[in-house]
């Protein structure tokens, strides 16, 4: 009876133990990048107007580490043309990133092209102010009552 309660135990705390990994596993899987990205698929964003935007995240990734920045940038013809990365005193540090191939980093659905870097760096600009509106969920029906 013993070996069948420590076999219990055993197999119940092996399992608690898997679960926590697992869960710690997603939470780190899920960067901040992806997290933006996913709410900018579900939502959608409006257009972005040419202009300088201060209120701006810039990701910089590398394999499936990432790091968001809070930033400012700079658009014209739909397209980002200077990006600036936020210091913690409130000032503003271009960000000096030599691109591996000159394409126009264009902006769509709130989210720039992915620029790349000759250090093998992946950069976007996400412009989270133009992130849509939750929309409203469905209302569920009432259930069948006995009237």
């Amino acid at each position: 009876m013993k070996k069948n309660i420590l076999a219990i135990a055993l197999f119940i705390g092996v399992n608690f133990v898997a679960d926590a990994q697992s869960s710690k596993k997603t939470e780190e899987e899920s960067n901040c990048y992806l997290k933006w990205a996913h709410k900018f698929e579900t939502r959608g964003a409006d257009e972005v107007a040419d202009g300088t935007y201060t209120d701006i995240i810039i990701t910089v990734r590398s394999g499936s580490e990432a790091d968001c920045f809070s930033g400012k940038c700079d658009v014209t013809g739909g397209k980002v043309t200077a990006m600036y990365v936020k210091l913690e005193d409130g000032k503003y540090e271009v960000m000096k990133k030599k691109a591996r191939y000159e394409i126009p980093i264009t902006i769509t659905n709130g989210m720039s092209l992915s620029l790349v870097t000759m250090d093998d760096e992946i950069i976007n600009v996400l412009f989270i102010k133009k992130i849509k509106a939750k929309k409203a969920g469905f209302e569920k029906a009432a259930e069948p009552t006995d009237d």
